[in-house]
């Protein structure tokens, strides 16, 4: 069986590219560039939170300053209401907040096809909105809530210092 070369892979290597890679070779220049100098807390992430108060916020025994309760409103609604309560508790100095956003009511078996859901809408929208540059900016952290703060139909957003 006769091997039939393939022209983008049988390829030589012109003088140019030679002396170019002996360059480099005796250069012992690294191919890939070293990454810069690490950023100490990105935000939205872990900042402004502590291994042993993330670890207090985990197990619910840090007290919430303030609740918001969600239930039974719109999206529009839900998403101003949840603006304007994190920049009146950021002025006021809190620091948790406990976000109710509920569970969402379960699929009924003879319901249509497309209202299935796997939970509730202000359950995925509220941590979509608090990833919008607005509100990010006043969050230290969100995470799901203890179940002494509501469980899987809540969330702790932990507020930023104000400055």
């Amino acid at each position: 069986m006769r091997k039939v070369k393939d022209p983008r892979t049988d390829r030589r290597t012109s003088e140019n590219e030679r002396k170019e890679f002996e360059e480099d070779f005796k250069l012992a220049r690294p191919i890939k560039p070293k990454a810069g100098p690490r950023s100490a807390k990105k935000p939205g992430g872990s900042g402004g939170l502590d291994g042993s108060t993330q670890e207090r916020l985990n197990r619910g025994l840090i007290t919430p300053d303030a609740t918001l309760d969600l239930h039974g409103m719109t999206q529009s609604h839900a998403h101003r209401a949840l603006a304007r309560f994190l920049t009146h508790a950021c002025q006021n100095g809190s620091r948790l907040i406990v976000v109710v956003t509920g569970k969402g009511n379960p699929r009924a078996p003879d319901a249509a096809a497309w209202t299935e859901s796997p939970h509730g809408v202000l359950k995925e929208m509220v941590p979509r909105w608090l990833a919008e540059p607005d509100l990010k900016a006043l969050t230290a952290r969100v995470q799901q809530a203890h179940i002494r703060h509501g469980g899987g139909g809540a969330l702790y957003v932990y507020l930023r210092k104000s400055r």
